[in-house]
């Protein structure tokens, strides 16, 4: 198992004050880091890779698409720029040194068209995805499916959906990332929801149901490592946490009050709650 945390606790883009902060994870014992690759810069992330590589520390990455790049839109110069805009992404991570691109990179984070997706909005995704997973596989990137909560998207809403997604793009670098915080919202099992998507199950997003400090609140947490070590998972366990550090990782968040004492404290009780877990389990 590997333990690692989203920076997105502290910033939407990679910037060299966080630094310090990869330092002090580093020092607690995180494995690695997900970056965030919402402004794909290859050349940023190849100083980014080499500085890790010298910390010891691995990475993941997270990217999405919006409006203007929605991988299921009806038009395909839209489809075509949503393709082209994770191609970069998927470039970052080669640079990185990125194993794993997640995300909901499958549609467009917060459009919705009034109703669920239709035939032609799966085929479009479908797809498209199978373009990313093209580029992922030359690239020597794993791509993990991130299904949303109905508020957020409406092609992938139960991680059912996403495995079945992942297995009609049928491509061996396209597979399925389990989340917590999404899993409350719309699983009515969780041991059935992760069993759901366990043969294309490759990432784990550890995130409590008011995007703050793992185990102080109310997800399922005995269940979920009841599950996940039921069906063999060994892969990255990473923190997703969300604060006020920056407003528009707030606003996009929706996180309107503070609901721990600091992100250095998140950190620290998130991996002693993950290692416990694991430790009793495995």
């Amino acid at each position: 198992m590997k333990f690692g945390m989203n920076l997105l606790l502290w910033s939407g883009k990679l910037e060299d004050r966080l630094w310090p902060t990869v330092d002090m994870l580093r020092e607690m014992g995180y494995d690695g880091v997900e970056l965030p690759l919402f402004q794909p810069d290859v050349a940023r992330c190849a100083e980014w890779g080499g500085r890790l590589d010298q910390l010891g520390m691995a990475r993941t990455a997270v990217t999405t698409c919006g409006v203007d790049n929605n991988p299921i839109a009806s038009d395909p110069a839209i489809r075509a720029r949503g393709v082209a805009s994770v191609r970069r992404a998927i470039d970052c991570c080669q640079a990185a040194g990125c194993t794993h691109l997640v995300g909901p990179y499958h549609s467009a984070l917060g459009e919705f068209s009034g109703a669920g997706p239709s035939e032609d909005e799966w085929k479009w995704g479908v797809e498209s995805m199978r373009q990313m997973a093209e580029s992922a596989a030359d690239a020597g990137v794993t791509l993990a499916v991130e299904c949303l909560n109905r508020f957020e998207t409406y092609l992938l809403n139960t991680h059912a959906d996403a495995a079945r997604f992942v297995r009609d793009v049928d491509h061996p670098n396209c597979r399925v990332m389990y989340d917590t915080f999404h899993a409350n919202i719309e699983e009515k099992d969780v041991r059935q929801a992760i069993q759901s998507c366990a043969d294309v199950l490759v990432h784990v997003h550890i995130s409590e149901n008011d995007r703050s400090t793992p185990g102080r609140g109310g997800i399922h947490w005995e269940a979920t490592f009841d599950a996940l070590r039921a069906v063999g998972y060994d892969g990255w366990l990473v923190v997703e946490a969300f604060g006020l550090a920056l407003p528009e990782i707030a606003a996009a968040t929706k996180i309107w009050r503070r609901m721990f004492d600091s992100e250095t404290q998140l950190a620290q009780d998130a991996l002693a709650f993950m290692r416990g877990n694991v430790e009793r389990r495995w």
